[in-house]
């Protein structure tokens, strides 16, 4: 790994800090396959549950006002931790980046949402030396579709508006923290049967400056390793293009010609 070729190829100050910093994440060993959040095993009170349910939301409260730039390993349960560095502006705006995060694990993937729209951004790497570009995929506050979404991001960002209405269809639960994290973590879980999930559920562990700490929920487990301040502002790596856009699922092979066919012009 080399971080300053990184940073050339678009990963912004904040992100080679923390590379620089927290590069021994990459090299970290896995726990073990990460696995949703269990379901706790008795019902708490209404007064436990009701105080855990403002605690979370007095938490994401503090998260959505806090400016940061920190450095994760993500854990797929696949063997091979991946980094992600989220980095949140003090004017709102966000950056998530994802090492292997798109076709298939082949290429870096960022996600960044500013006042004009959410993007998806490729990055360039030592093996895909690339400049960096971004794609608009949705409006200003929406979420990514899902062929385009390395799912991290939501973690950061996009579920605190959910923690934090009381109307939400959510049952929390103050659980003991994860292994090798600190924090107070909270197990989430949906109350309604017949909608969607509004979040992803599973167990999210929140330090005292509203920073996520941790979190472990389906598609895998993650944990701060290292942090710094966040920037005032937070812009695009890369020029907007027209895309399309990078999908998630790694592409098909190239056909394969016959010994001795000349492909026809």
């Amino acid at each position: 790994m080399r971080p300053r070729s990184m940073f050339r190829r678009g990963l912004s100050a904040s992100v080679a800090l923390l590379l620089l910093t927290g590069v021994t994440a990459c090299s970290g060993d896995s726990d073990g396959d990460p696995q949703p959040a269990p379901s706790a095993s008795q019902a708490p009170s209404a007064e436990v549950a009701s105080r855990a349910r403002s605690e979370l939301a007095a938490r994401a409260a503090q998260a959505m006002d806090t400016a940061y730039a920190a450095l994760y390993t993500l854990d797929d349960g696949r063997g091979r931790p991946r980094n992600v560095v989220a980095t949140v502006g003090r004017d709102g705006t966000w950056r998530v980046d994802v090492t292997g995060g798109a076709l298939g694990g082949a290429a870096d993937v960022s996600i960044v949402s500013t006042a004009n729209g959410v993007y998806q951004c490729t990055l360039g790497s030592q093996s895909n030396p690339i400049n960096p570009t971004c794609v608009k995929v949705a409006k200003a506050g929406k979420r990514v579709p899902a062929d385009y979404s390395p799912k991290v991001e939501r973690l950061f960002r996009q579920w605190l508006p959910v923690f934090t209405d009381r109307q939400a269809a959510l049952s929390v639960a103050e659980v003991p923290p994860l292994a090798g994290a600190e924090g107070t973590c909270y197990s989430i879980d949906s109350i309604s049967a017949s909608l969607a999930d509004p979040v992803d559920i599973g167990i999210y562990c929140y330090a005292d400056d509203g920073v996520l700490a941790a979190a472990r929920v389906g598609f895998g487990e993650l944990k701060v390793t290292n942090q710094i301040a966040g920037p005032a502002t937070v812009t695009l790596p890369g020029p907007e293009t027209a895309g399309p856009p990078m999908g998630m699922d790694a592409p098909p092979p190239p056909p394969v010609q016959p010994t001795g066919v000349v492909p026809s012009a």
